[in-house]
């Protein structure tokens, strides 16, 4: 073996090596810390962790960048929350499934109002924000395994996307807000459509099919890779921005039910419903 080739050899060892390399979960608060409805997982811009259904359904726990866990606020009206998104640094949106609303929460005052509401909404579960603040959400019906598809806005409220959808569950929005992301829970697809300018969906694509185990919710790194939660896999597969299945990872538990991301992107926080509690893995 030349000195040429001895190098390639461990060029190429190292970079079989490295993306070989299995990343794993940690706990990051403390098993059933939260209740069996943990989801909807949302990162403030100081790091801190916001998760719904903390000790008991109805709030929304509270958890620092180094773990320490505390209720946030105790929903009104018996509502339950689910997904998480911020718009402004101090505002909150949480998709509320029992009362059909989207609320809105001041982080300094911790007011909460309702933001958008609509009765024919089976129940707004995982919610997504895009750039100019415009909100989607996700709809699923479970008793028939079918879903909506809903736009949300302060001056329009609910607008129907589309109808007739598998399981809708796992909701995003492209960093430059061109696409948006949507997956079926029961139908393991992830569909991606072109934002138009006035806030609607266009040119529906499939982006990827699993063939086992269910979806739960996703997030966009920041170099465009799709974080999917696959529910009962214990895994969140990684998507690259073509589509293709990069890596996944491996976490403790089995029912990932979603995941939020770091300011950096360098850490990634997963909501465990089989666990009430939060997995870390440094990426």
């Amino acid at each position: 073996m030349t000195k040429f080739q001895g190098t390639l050899t461990l060029f190429v060892t190292c970079i079989f090596i490295s993306c070989n390399t299995s990343l794993k979960s940690t706990d990051f608060t403390s098993e059933n810390s939260f209740t069996k409805g943990i989801e909807g997982p949302a990162t403030d811009f100081l790091g801190n962790i916001y998760a719904v259904n903390f000790k008991e359904q109805g709030t929304i726990g509270k958890v620092s960048p180094d773990g320490k866990t505390a209720i946030f606020v105790k929903l009104p009206n018996n509502s339950i929350g689910n997904g998480i998104r911020f718009g402004t640094k101090t505002q909150m949106f949480v998709a509320d499934f029992v009362n059909h609303n989207i609320l809105e929460i001041d982080l300094e005052t911790k007011k909460i109002q309702v933001f958008a509401h609509d009765s024919t909404v089976n129940q707004p579960n995982d919610i997504a924000i895009a750039p100019n603040k415009t909100l989607y959400a996700s709809d699923p019906n479970w008793t028939d395994n079918t879903g909506k598809l809903w736009k949300v806005t302060k001056e329009k409220g609910f607008e129907l996307l589309e109808d007739n959808m598998g399981t809708t569950n796992g909701i995003e929005v492209s960093n430059d807000g061109t696409k948006l992301y949507v997956n079926e829970s029961i139908q393991r697809n992830v569909w991606v459509y072109d934002i138009l300018k006035n806030g609607n969906i266009a040119n529906k694509t499939l982006f990827y099919k699993f063939e086992d185990f269910g979806l739960d919710g996703m997030r966009l790194h920041k170099n465009g890779n799709l974080y999917v939660c696959r529910y009962d896999k214990g895994t969140v597969a990684v998507l690259s921005p073509n589509g293709k299945l990069i890596k996944e990872l491996q976490l403790t538990g089995k029912k990932v039910s979603n995941i939020t991301f770091s300011p950096d992107f360098n850490t990634c926080y997963m909501t465990m419903a089989d666990r009430g509690c939060l997995e870390v893995i440094k990426l």
